[in-house]
């Protein structure tokens, strides 16, 4: 119980204090700490996708520089 209290209040980012949650509706606590879990773990899949990505480009030889053209141009004299 104190695990899954800690657990909201921390990564609750803020908008949760210990006494609300410990003194909030078991089924309330349960439903909220299932909602947190659920949208960390949707977090890191995102990451681990990006990270999966960027992983294949750069060993399929993708990761090379762009040249930024310049747009500086001399106008002719006529």
């Amino acid at each position: 119980m104190f695990e899954q209290i800690h657990e909201i209040v921390f990564f609750g980012k803020g908008g949760y204090d210990w006494n609300t949650i410990y003194n909030m509706p078991i089924w309330l606590r349960n439903f909220t700490f299932k909602r947190i879990k659920e949208f960390y773990n949707e977090t890191n899949t995102n990451n681990d996708t990006v990270e999966k990505s960027i992983a294949a480009m750069k060993a399929a030889g993708t990761n090379k520089t762009v040249n930024v053209p310049s747009y500086i141009t001399k106008a002719s004299k006529k």
